[in-house]
């Protein structure tokens, strides 16, 4: 299967001296193509923090991060702003929908960035919606649907040009138990579908219908297992 992600030995330090915080402290591991794995924490685990830097949001203090073998750890912010516009599609627990703009819009905003012309746009975001079950919401705007359709929405915009990744962090965090479920659903058909899927969560519920289980503590890895399903 071969690794997609690979970190070897990452350290994030702030306040680097005496007051120094570790929010990662050499932290080592691998995600293969087309896994779907649970990262689990709690808050100030560093679980966060080392979502950023697999999302390439942000950059180690030390240790090399691999990723489709390509080392991302040293890039400039405009060659990890090209990786993250390819290989990651990101789901945020706050939607992070813009209100003034329909569903079909929202979705399409990314695409516009990337320069996809308008026929591919419209015919990449028109698929994504439906494939969230969304077909007959394209027209409203975020505050005309729920909050687990407008999660539908965020999912439909992550994954309109098909990256390899999605990360999602604490997706069914604002969302009711009918949406969680909803929304678990679909990511388990991504994963199905051939994506891999790296969901950051502090609910070990959510964490367990995942194939595979990091536990974060303390800015190391607690614990690394697959789950008997």
């Amino acid at each position: 299967m071969g690794s997609l992600v690979e970190i070897r030995d990452i350290c994030k330090i702030y306040n680097p001296g005496e007051n120094e915080v570790r929010a990662l402290d050499h932290v080592s591991l691998e995600i293969d193509r087309n896994e779907f794995v649970a990262i689990i924490g709690q808050s100030g685990s560093g679980k966060s923090t080392l979502m950023n830097m697999l999302g390439c949001l942000d950059v180690p203090t030390s240790g090399t991060y691999i990723l489709h073998d390509k080392d991302v750890s040293s890039l400039t912010d405009d060659e990890l702003s090209d990786i993250r516009n390819t290989e990651i599609g990101f789901i945020f627990q706050g939607f992070n929908l813009i209100q003034n703009l329909t569903a079909l819009e929202n979705v399409e905003l990314p695409l516009i960035y990337r320069g996809v012309g308008k026929k591919e746009r419209d015919e990449l975001s028109v698929r994504a919606l439906e494939k969230v079950g969304l077909a007959h919401r394209m027209k409203h705007k975020p505050a005309e649907m729920s909050g687990g359709q407008q999660q539908r929405v965020a999912i439909a915009r992550a994954i309109a040009q098909a990256p390899p990744i999605i990360l999602a962090d604490e997706p069914t965090g604002n969302l009711d138990s009918n949406s969680t479920k909803e929304i678990m659903g679909i990511l388990r058909e991504l994963h199905a579908d051939g994506r891999t899927v790296i969901l950051i969560t502090h609910d070990n519920e959510i964490a367990a219908q995942a194939d595979r289980v990091i536990k974060i503590k303390d800015g190391r890895v607690e614990s690394d297992s697959a789950q008997n399903k």
